[in-house]
């Protein structure tokens, strides 16, 4: 997580739509912007945040009324992705309706943020052929937002973690200075331009914690573990570097170099090494320990996770990169 110096959207609001356990708080709050609403329905979840930021996220956001949501200038969310069933692909505003992201655009309607900032996974940019995030975008522009996203990974912003994700920022036209019928673009509307990548100096390893205690019962020791020549002594490189498995080495059965980056946390998945993938420590693999997760999402050491170590991985798995928010919202505070 970054040490963000001016605080540059002091004074601004924002609401945390589907919160988990606070990835968009804390990049927010670095920046000087104060949240005055957070909403995410899983129980847990709800427990994690209210004991880091002190706010118990509202339940069920499909039952929230928009006009009970107190006014703010940005509004965060990092949604669901669901299927968009549409009848004709009429692009519009109705189109989403039965979505979670028609609760981000009602909102949007009924309060006018200045800003709209959205997550999503990858693929959300190709789901159904494209037409998913043609929905968003539409929808976004009758609202009276520019619409601009991008893929994005941990290993481009200071993060040993190869995890991409999609970007979604909107900026309320009046603010940008443009005018609803410049909006009706099929593609970006080219107003916001996204951070430059940075060089990424640090690599798994320098995020992993020292061997004792806690990091014992994260071993694997299996009779199939099969680690390819010279595996303990490969290249630092920005990537992750698979150097063996165990069983068939399906996904949670690889091994990777903790001189490389870490793989994609998962929020599912089985196999020896589920949701962390495997890492090679002197000559014995391991699962990356929760605080070891923690760091390469960019959240900091002071960040008190779920006690229930299972919760724990899946909260971790489903989050955002912490860095990565904090740099798009240092652009975008440069438009406000």
């Amino acid at each position: 997580m970054l040490e963000i110096e001016g605080k540059p959207l002091a004074g601004k609001r924002f609401i945390d739509l589907f919160a988990g356990i606070g990835g968009f708080h804390l990049a927010m709050e670095s920046l000087g912007a104060e949240c005055v609403y957070a909403n995410e329905w899983d129980r847990y979840a709800q427990d994690v945040y209210e004991d880091n930021f002190g706010i118990r996220p509202d339940g069920d956001i499909t039952k929230v009324a928009e006009d009970t949501i107190p006014d703010h200038e940005i509004l965060c969310a990092g949604f669901p992705c669901q299927a968009f069933s549409i009848a004709g692909k009429q692009h519009g505003f109705d189109d989403a309706r039965g979505t979670l992201f028609f609760d981000v655009a009602r909102i949007a309607k009924e309060k006018k943020p200045e800003i709209v900032f959205m997550e999503n996974v990858k693929n959300f940019a190709q789901h159904d052929n494209g037409n998913t995030i043609a929905v968003v975008r539409a929808t976004m522009h009758l609202l009276g937002y520019t619409f601009d996203y991008k893929v994005l990974s941990g290993t481009s912003y200071g993060i040993p973690q190869n995890r991409e994700r999609v970007y979604m920022v909107c900026v309320r036209g009046d603010i940008a200075g443009i005018d609803a019928e410049a909006l009706k673009t099929d593609g970006n509307t080219g107003f916001f331009e996204f951070p430059k990548p940075i060089k990424l100096e640090k690599h798994l390893e320098d995020l992993m914690l020292e061997e004792g205690d806690q990091t014992a019962p994260l071993y694997v020791d299996r009779p199939d573990m099969i680690l390819r020549p010279g595996a303990s002594d490969v290249a630092y490189a920005d990537k992750p570097i698979r150097v063996g498995q165990v069983g068939l080495g399906c996904q949670g059965e690889r091994i990777y170099s903790p001189k490389g980056c870490a793989v994609t946390l998962s929020a599912y998945g089985g196999g020896a090494f589920a949701k962390t993938g495997g890492y090679l420590v002197g000559d014995r693999a391991r699962k990356l320990h929760v605080r070891e997760c923690a760091r390469i999402q960019g959240f900091p050491d002071t960040f008190r996770p779920c006690s229930r170590t299972t919760q724990a991985y899946k909260q971790f798995g489903n989050s955002v990169i912490v860095d990565v928010l904090q740099y798009i919202a240092l652009e975008f505070a440069k438009k406000l």
